[in-house]
């Protein structure tokens, strides 16, 4: 799964893992400027190849290096 693109994901960029949700749930609460990218795309370094690395990104930023992915239950 890693080494494609970074994975943009729901959740609202903040510093720490301070509020998040306890059940798993995407941390959508207060000011959401930034979204969360996991991982690393097929030209980052290894420091970023790992699905626990994250930056943030603006909800409108669009890079060719980073997208996200689909999911669907049986």
């Amino acid at each position: 799964m890693l080494g494609n693109v970074a994975e943009w994901v729901e959740d609202c960029y903040v510093g720490n893992y301070s509020d998040a949700p306890l059940d798993g749930s995407a941390n959508t609460k207060g000011e959401c400027n930034f979204r969360v990218v996991r991982g690393g795309s097929w030209v980052t370094g290894q420091r970023r190849m790992r699905a626990a690395f994250r930056e943030n990104s603006a909800p409108d930023g669009r890079n060719w290096s980073i997208g996200f992915r689909l999911a669907r239950t049986p």
